[in-house]
């Protein structure tokens, strides 16, 4: 207990001292965060480095510990901290070169890969979740998902004054607590050192903050409390395994989860930047950054509290705290109010998602149809009959001069059921198109069903016009009849 005391105290020492030293050195070789118009609104630059001081902060303590002549402190000859060292370093170097000379996204991802697997082959093993274990290899994939995903988690989540520094610190305090409520001395002595440096490092990150982490300080943080949690999870006797670590680390994974969802369902890249974050989330609703900060404070200590209730009482009530957890996550994300995943509940629940398969799987073997084509007639007769397959009110295809027509099912629309329909019309090569009808109170999938046959169309046509090397479709594909078919529109 005397080198856990140590090693948080001269942590919390050396980092209240580095931090001014590092904050002035950045502002002297321009290593600083500018503000702009959309994700960064601090008012005047900011440095970008206070990773150094706490990566500084962390090895002094273990240094001086190493060292001192402490009556009754432990001698700094634990596996773990010598497994983590390494692996954190190749963290920080990666995020402090993106800090000062800028990496892309595959880059960074490439440096961590590379630190996770230092960090399985010293012994941090993600070795299952939820009472399925990850037995042989299938180990170290998981645990490489698991530190990457950790390390973004904070990194992403960085972008309030102080939010990734406390969120840190309480995640730290909950290991802490966890490792010594297991007698795991190795685990506490690794995470004291880091509770001492992110507590003073809070004292110049808090808004207004005079300093930020950084890649190198967030990254490194993120990747230390994955390890943490992969070697907490090692030790623990319930068989929900890395639940009570994923507890700890709730806020920044629920944060980069729902972050991946929201661009997967936009269409964007996943890795790219965006203001739809929880905290942007809370600041659009008028929240000052100092209270969107104390809340997800808050949050965060909820989530402590049920990550040591269930390491405490070895997985008794540990389906009531997730239910109560899951619960609470709930009603913090329709607070949010995302709009994604309303729309996605809305075409899940309402049944539009059936309706929109069922349209794609009607037409797929229209598809089939269409590829086999070679003539006019042939792709007009796919077209008609899917357009009836689908319900549409009517269709019409011009080509090479010659327009054909199909009135659907139910014969010629009255002028009033014309005038309520929806009108598509898609061009084709050579000066070719094809356009259809459909009510206004039908489904839209289905529309979209049609004008993916249609783009098979486009693309096919294409690809024979490029072959013959001619200007038009008309050279390609020769009229028999110089006729409409069924019917002029």
């Amino acid at each position: 207990m005397y080198s856990i005391i140590f090693l948080t105290v001269t942590a919390f020492i050396c980092c209240l001292i580095l931090t001014p030293l590092v904050r002035r050195l950045s502002q002297r070789i321009g290593a600083l965060d500018l503000p702009n118009a959309t994700r960064k609104l601090h008012a005047s630059p900011i440095p970008r480095t206070g990773g150094i001081a706490i990566a500084g902060a962390y090895l002094l303590a273990l240094g001086l510990l190493a060292v001192a002549p402490l009556k009754g402190a432990m001698k700094i000859d634990v596996p773990i901290i010598i497994a983590l060292l390494p692996a954190a370093g190749v963290v920080f170097a990666t995020g402090l070169m993106d800090d000062f000379m800028g990496l892309s996204a595959w880059e960074k991802l490439f440096g961590q890969i590379g630190a996770s697997c230092l960090a399985y082959w010293g012994g941090v093993h993600v070795i299952g979740f939820g009472g399925f274990q990850a037995e042989g290899w299938w180990s170290l994939p998981l645990t490489v998902f698991w530190l990457v995903a950790c390390a973004n988690a904070f990194n992403l989540i960085d972008g309030v004054d102080g939010l990734a520094t406390g969120i840190g610190l309480f995640a730290t305090f909950t290991t802490l607590a966890a490792a010594l409520l297991q007698n795991n001395i190795a685990l506490a002595m690794a995470m004291a050192p880091l509770l001492g440096a992110l507590l003073a490092f809070l004292r110049y990150n808090f808004n207004p903050a005079s300093i930020f982490l950084g890649d190198c300080g967030s990254l490194t943080i993120g990747f230390l409390l994955g390890c943490a949690g992969a070697v907490w999870s090692q030790k623990s006797a319930t068989i929900l395994g890395m639940t009570a670590p994923l507890l700890a680390l709730a806020v920044p994974l629920l944060d980069t989860s729902i972050a991946v969802v929201r661009r997967f369902l936009r269409h964007q890249p996943i890795f790219g930047a965006d203001r739809g974050h929880v905290h942007h989330k809370l600041l659009d609703r008028g929240f000052s950054p100092r209270v969107v900060v104390l809340v997800l404070y808050g949050f965060c200590g909820l989530a402590a509290t049920f990550s040591l209730l269930q390491t405490a009482t070895n997985d008794r009530f540990s389906p009531v705290l997730l239910v109560l957890f899951c619960a609470a996550v709930w009603i913090g994300i329709q607070f949010l109010g995302y709009i994604e995943f309303d729309a996605a509940r809305r075409i899940v629940m309402g049944g539009a998602f059936r309706k929109f398969l069922s349209a794609h799987i009607s037409v797929g073997d229209y598809e089939k149809r269409m590829s086999a084509a070679l003539k006019p007639e042939e792709y007009w007769s796919v077209l008609r009959d899917a357009s009836r397959a689908l319900g549409f009110a009517e269709i019409t295809m011009e080509m090479n001069g010659v327009s054909y027509h199909d009135a659907g099912p139910d014969g010629t629309l009255s002028p009033e059921e014309f005038a309520q329909c929806a009108h598509i019309t898609i061009p084709l090569p050579g000066g070719a198109a094809v356009s259809f009808r459909y009510r206004v109170g039908a489904a839209m999938q289905r529309a979209i069903a049609m004008t993916t046959l249609i783009e098979s169309m486009r693309t096919k046509l294409e690809a024979a016009e490029a072959a013959s090397g001619d200007a038009g479709v008309q050279h390609i594909i020769k009229p028999e009849i110089a006729k409409s078919v069924e019917g002029a529109n």
